[in-house]
């Protein structure tokens, strides 16, 4: 599908305030093949690692006794490798997953490249007697030992080859020390999550969903709930044996629980965000049959850990709901996750999960036009990440316009501001018609360290989001948009 020509050059398209939003799963397994894969996102994020850190991917590999990023794919999916992949016990897993972060944050030297007389340690810093940080460089190789140390912190997440490194660093480390602290904690106790020994609180909603805003009146929605499942955690034989396992000492209860409420956003996130596009762009929940939502470029990690219920949450969200069916969509769909179901209606108050694999203007042509999948409500994209490798735009051109043409209402979620930017202005040259865009209220409050940069500021998962729906280029949204152009 061609793209229109451009009638006229546009402006970045004015800011329009946010709009805030305020059953069991049924599954079918069916699996599905399409044809055409396109270009992987998560491979081209794995091999990427070595542009700053170089061997960073081989490291990796060597570290979970795999030979190639095929093994690793055949793995996470489910499969069985050739090589000796495993561990022996939770703390050789724990220890192996540590060792892949082992490189010098300056200088950037694997463990390989260094000498003898060099070692690999972590960042740490000191806490006075005052109680007032000191504002000098981590302590691990004695800079500053002068000063009284009573008690210690330390990120965990940035290592170094030497003190010379350490110190040329610190300018760039200092800005991001305490939140990479945090980033190391929620790396651990993400494990309770993968294993099931951390059930997110869930059940119908107490508040009118118009009152529930954003975390904050989430969380208070919750209350008492959420008060036992975190306690009830915290005090679990699985937590004592994670920190047993882990070879650090366990954080205080509080950091624990604040580190429970940040995965707890993580996970809901995207159903949340979902819930605030319905809502926003005003699709009709109570239509015939229920809603048919595509999650396109859906990734092989979010499919993969995605469980049964985890999108319950969206239908508690919107009671007396007629059904949602959420198909997730992309060429890294895990293959656990490749589902289909029929085109008969749907079961009222449920929420049904499904994957194909595959390009979605495929999945379209070969789906959505055949009328074997429901024509979409909304579609949404969780970090497409278009704007970051022409490979990736190149991929993502055909779903675009078609999403444009067809004029289905679609929401994308991008990671910071600077990518909203930069998204934005991609979308308004295809004379996409913005909606809305601006900080998602339901964003993930768990930080995501740039795994070979980390001292680069870290990332919120669907931080900001951006609503369009069909072509500026409509006769009807030129004279909208040049009203509002001209009042500007």
């Amino acid at each position: 599908m061609a793209p229109r020509s451009r009638r006229r050059k546009h402006k970045k398209p004015p800011s329009v305030a946010p709009v805030t939003v305020t059953p069991p799963t049924v599954v079918a397994p069916v699996p599905l093949t399409l044809s055409k894969p396109g270009p992987s996102i998560d491979a081209l994020g794995f091999f990427s690692l070595d542009n700053n850190v170089p061997g960073l991917s081989q490291l990796i590999l060597q570290k979970l006794n795999m030979k190639s990023y095929e093994e690793y794919k055949l793995v996470v999916d489910g499969g069985t490798p050739a090589s000796g992949f495993g561990f022996q016990c939770p703390q050789e897993m724990f220890q192996r997953m540590e060792d892949t972060f082992r490189f010098c944050a300056h200088c950037k030297a694997l463990p390989s490249g260094l000498s003898d007389s060099k070692v690999l340690r972590h960042c740490m810093r000191y806490k006075c007697p005052s109680f007032h940080f000191l504002d000098t460089p981590c302590h691990f190789y004695g800079i500053g030992t002068h000063f009284s140390v009573t008690h210690s912190l330390r990120c965990r997440n940035v290592y170094y080859c030497g003190p010379e490194c350490q110190r040329l660093d610190w300018p760039s480390h200092r800005k991001v020390c305490k939140e990479l602290r945090l980033v190391a904690v929620d790396r651990l106790m993400e494990w309770l999550l993968v294993t099931g020994d951390f059930i997110l609180p869930s059940g119908p909603w107490s508040w009118p969903v118009d009152v529930v805003q954003d975390w904050d009146t989430w969380f208070s929605m919750r209350g008492l709930q959420l008060d036992a499942t975190l306690d009830a955690v915290l005090g679990s034989h699985a937590m004592t044996n994670l920190w047993a396992s882990a070879g650090r000492p366990r954080p205080d209860p509080d950091v624990l629980q604040d580190s429970l409420k940040r995965l707890l956003t993580d996970a809901l996130s995207r159903p949340l965000t979902l819930g605030l596009g319905l809502r926003a762009l005003g699709i009709d929940i109570g239509k015939t049959g229920g809603n048919t939502l595509h999650v396109v470029g859906a990734s092989h990690v979010e499919t993969l850990l995605t469980h049964s219920g985890d999108y319950d949450e969206l239908g508690y969200m919107f009671p007396g709901h007629l059904g949602f069916h959420v198909i997730m969509v992309g060429v890294d769909v895990a293959t656990g996750f490749l589902q289909s179901t029929s085109t008969s209606p749907l079961e009222p108050g449920t929420v049904q999960l499904s994957g194909h694999r595959g390009l979605y203007h495929d999945f379209w042509e070969e789906q959505v036009e055949t009328g074997h999948i429901a024509h979409p409500d909304m579609v949404v994209a969780f970090h497409p990440g278009f704007h970051a490798s022409p490979v990736l735009m190149e991929a993502w051109l055909p779903t675009l316009l078609l999403l444009r043409d067809y004029e289905i209402p679609t929401l994308i979620t991008v990671y910071s501001q600077q990518e909203l930017a930069a998204s934005l202005q991609i979308l308004v040259d295809l004379d996409v018609y913005i909606i809305s865009y601006g900080a998602n209220p339901f964003r993930s409050l768990k930080p995501e360290q740039v795994y070979s940069n980390p001292n680069k500021q870290p990332v919120y998962c669907s931080a900001c989001y951006i609503m369009f729906l069909g072509s500026s280029c409509h006769p009807d949204k030129m004279q909208l948009e040049e009203k509002m152009n001209d009042g500007v």
